[in-house]
């Protein structure tokens, strides 16, 4: 019933029209965005047709006979639409499995979309996982406002705002992506770690996505203090980097930059996203850094991945 085929630049626009009018994908999964470091990955993306017809992808890559779904994005994988029964996903994951058996594959690290991404319900892949005697190897806690009942600011976050505006510190939209990213790698060398995009890379992808990429701030006497780069999916928004400089951090910037975000901003979405405060494949908890989201009120999310030998 279903046919699979490798991705390849020729089969773009199927590729495309899948995640366009699916339910659990976004710009992430476009072509134009997780192609843009293609060369750091040996791609194994497939193509599901129905009757010649796109009707699933799934983002991948292979490294030493196992298969990533996918290394290059934060979670990726099966994208489908709302058509697709869940007799459907099973099958097209027997498809799948076989295609990659007969590749010598040996295994698979699925990486789940959590449910608040997804635009309509999306758990058939979950199921088909159990089915398969998918092990979890692997759970991180993510935090997530749902802004149509957001509990109340702490009374700690609403010390630090009132610090920042008391210091005139100004919310600023359209900041420049080449002095937050300074901002951001200095304060990301303090722990001996860079952003996983070079600014080259953050450069293209806001030029290809214009209206979903987009860096706030907060400014005093023309220094940028503190930074957020958000991507926005639609019915929710991501805070993919964060930063803020010494003196940001005394003022309290990055939280009045977040609070600028989430009470304006980004009123009218569903969600607002924070990011995981996991580190360790998700057995250590960075209590310190969740409780900055937590009293925003931002509450968890876990984010699986799953491991199906083959």
């Amino acid at each position: 019933m279903f046919e699979i085929k490798r991705y390849d630049s020729a089969l773009v626009s199927d590729w495309n029209f899948v995640v366009e009018n699916s339910k659990n994908g976004n710009f992430l999964h476009l072509t134009n965005y997780f192609k843009y470091h293609e060369d750091r990955f040996h791609d194994a993306s497939l193509i599901v047709y129905k009757k010649n017809k796109p009707v699933a992808v799934f983002p991948s890559n292979k490294v030493d006979g196992v298969v990533y779904s996918h290394s290059g994005l934060s979670y990726a994988g099966l994208i489908y639409g709302k058509e697709l029964s869940c007799k459907s996903v099973l099958d097209i994951f027997e498809s799948i499995i076989e295609h990659y058996r007969v590749s010598s594959v040996v295994k698979i690290i699925y990486k789940c979309i959590p449910d608040v991404f997804s635009r309509y319900p999306s758990g058939e892949d979950l199921y088909a996982l159990f089915r398969h005697n998918a092990t979890l190897i692997r759970r991180d806690v993510s935090s997530v406002i749902e802004l149509s009942a957001v509990p109340k600011l702490s009374d700690s976050r609403k010390c630090v705002i009132r610090k920042a505006e008391k210091n005139d510190v100004t919310f600023c939209s359209g900041v420049d992506v080449e002095a937050f990213y300074g901002l951001l790698t200095s304060v990301l060398a303090k722990f001996s770690v860079v952003p996983v995009h070079t600014l080259a890379e953050l450069n293209t992808l806001i030029d290809r996505f214009p209206s979903n990429i987009k860096v706030f701030g907060a400014v005093k006497d023309g220094e940028l203090l503190s930074g957020a780069l958000v991507y926005d999916f639609g019915h929710i928004v991501h805070t993919q980097y964060l930063g803020a400089s010494d003196e940001g951090r005394k003022v309290g910037a990055l939280d009045f930059v977040l609070n600028e975000l989430v009470s304006k901003v980004y009123s009218n979405k569903k969600y607002f996203s924070f990011g995981i405060s996991t580190e360790n494949g998700g057995r250590y908890l960075n209590e310190g850094l969740i409780a900055q989201k937590e009293g925003f009120g931002a509450r968890a999310v876990v984010h699986d991945f799953y491991e199906i030998k083959i």
